[in-house]
């Protein structure tokens, strides 16, 4: 983890307001799509991370052995996927041509220990809600030309943020800056 740099907190009008761009994605073109993803994730990680931090703080006010129980579970099961992909040809192939499909199975997966476990509703809202919306963010906002500086900065070595380290994870390193 040397060199990791967390990255600058965007305004919140570059992240949703006057300035802030945002367009529906072109579904027909799967490779676009996927990498406006990526990089408004790069991009915007800090933001993202104090959003979804503050829903879990709400959801933890309310429901707090709920939430601990369903992110040690998601926490585990994600471990448990990257060590698998890592050690195992055949499942990092798969993560790498199936993102989706292989975050789907995680969050499924989670969602069905969690069940018999009876934290479904914390789960569904305080997890999978938080990176729900993220996502639907990362899809509709346009980039920018800082965007694009910023994350051909990631992809080339320069700088190395926590979601860079979390989509490489995921298989994504690849399309990370393109």
């Amino acid at each position: 983890m040397a060199g990791v740099q967390p990255p600058p907190l965007r305004s919140l009008d570059d992240f949703l307001l006057c300035s802030a761009r945002f367009a529906t994605p072109d579904v027909r073109n799967l490779e676009r799509w996927n990498n406006r993803i990526i990089n408004n994730l790069l991009y915007y990680q800090s933001n993202y991370f104090l959003c979804v931090l503050g829903f879990l703080l709400i959801v933890g006010y309310f429901e707090p052995f709920q939430l601990f129980t369903g992110m040690t579970v998601v926490t585990l099961l994600f471990t448990g996927f990257v060590w698998a992909a890592e050690n195992q040809a055949p499942i990092r192939r798969f993560r790498r041509n199936h993102p989706t499909v292989s975050m789907l199975a995680i969050l499924m997966a989670s969602y069905l220990f969690i069940s018999v476990l009876g934290g479904v509703a914390v789960f569904l809202f305080g997890i999978a809600f938080p990176i729900f919306m993220v996502l639907i963010h990362a899809s509709v906002r346009l980039r920018s030309l800082k965007n694009k500086l910023e994350n051909k900065l990631e992809s080339i070595g320069l700088k190395r943020t926590p979601m860079g380290i979390l989509l490489e994870a995921l298989g994504q390193e690849q399309e990370a800056g393109s």
